[in-house]
């Protein structure tokens, strides 16, 4: 009798982050198929979900690839709702507006490799610091790239679980690196990212190093922190073929800094100071090619004629895509074209 092993994933009710949960279900003579995972429940008094006396949450799945590190194995991407079929307050994903997909997003996904030891990033010596950065951005050597082995698994992970990595890079601190996804459609590229998450940390564990997703993990020391960038276009950004609808768009986060903040990750004021390579958390701006602004009129978009995409520069590394994306769907669909 053939049996398969589905992994149901979902995120837990913590605040203000919220972590990964999984668990397993054997099924026989199982499909493949999205439309054949049967909703399943769990215990929502022990993740911050649910009281003890009425305890069933119920997960939806919604998102499934290939799980290429177990045998007969598939990662199922599910949404939390209440015992009754409504969405849970902590479900993100239930609140995007984006039920045609006209909206694409592309997150660029930064983190530091972690040793649990010395608590420090990998290629942190125990007493004291590396060199300052500089050296390690795209690097390439063992004084200044650590941990390869466990980005390049995690790669390999991700393109035979058929998810839309773009790309992979070391990043400006020692031990910080960065994945890029792209997906047609907000929820998919929500699901995409929590999906190679869970792989990266189910990877940390085979190498005992765990993964740091805040956005600032070396406090206010001299050191990059961490940003999960939001690369988002729709039709009339893909298409429009003029400055003036680029700029609108752009004016139009102008009024909603704090809603964008709230759910763009915790401890965001230690990121966004106005230095290394961030706005500051209290101002807005946007520019061409401008790095130090909110959101970033990319070279290529312009060159292109005024047709491509955004680049919100503020969300961190510990966000949820899936808040992010409902955010910026809701404050683009003000925009007064």
């Amino acid at each position: 009798m053939s049996a398969s092993k589905l992994e149901y994933i979902w995120l837990d009710g913590y605040q203000p982050t919220q972590s990964l949960r999984s668990k397993t279900k054997i099924e026989y003579h199982f499909s493949g198929k999205l439309e054949d995972c049967a909703v399943w429940s769990f215990d929502g008094s022990s993740t911050e979900q649910a009281l003890g006396g009425s305890s069933d949450c119920l997960l939806k799945p919604v998102f499934i690839c290939k799980d290429p590190q177990r045998k007969n194995a598939f990662l199922v991407m599910c949404e939390v709702l209440n015992a009754d079929g409504s969405a849970h307050v902590s479900n993100g994903r239930a609140t995007i507006m984006d039920d045609d997909n006209d909206f694409w997003f592309g997150f660029e996904q930064e983190y530091f490799l972690w040793n649990p030891a010395t608590n420090k990033p990998l290629g942190f010596p125990e007493g004291g610091y590396p060199g300052p950065q500089g050296p390690y951005y795209c690097s390439v050597g063992a004084n200044n790239a650590f941990g390869r082995n466990i980005v390049e698994e995690h790669l390999d992970v991700c393109l035979e679980a058929g998810l839309n990595v773009e790309g992979i890079n070391a990043e400006v601190a020692a031990g910080q690196w960065e994945f890029q996804i792209f997906s047609k459609g907000a929820k998919e590229a929500g699901d995409q990212i929590w999906v190679a998450r869970y792989l990266l940390e189910r990877i940390g564990e085979e190498h005992g190093v765990a993964i740091n997703w805040h956005c600032k993990p070396l406090g206010t020391l001299d050191w990059n922190g961490s940003g999960m960038h939001a690369n988002f276009s729709n039709t009339t950004l893909r298409t429009c073929g003029e400055r003036a609808t680029y700029e609108i768009i752009c004016e139009s986060f102008r009024p909603f800094v704090k809603e964008h903040i709230e759910v763009y990750g915790a401890d965001n004021h230690l990121r966004l100071t106005g230095k290394h390579e961030t706005a500051s958390i209290h101002d807005f701006s946007f520019g061409v090619s401008d790095r130090g602004a909110s959101i970033r009129i990319p070279i290529g978009a312009v060159e292109k004629g005024w047709k491509g995409w955004l680049e919100d520069r503020r969300p961190n590394s510990a966000a949820d895509p899936y808040k992010v994306a409902a955010r910026i769907i809701t404050t683009v669909k003000t925009a007064k074209i």
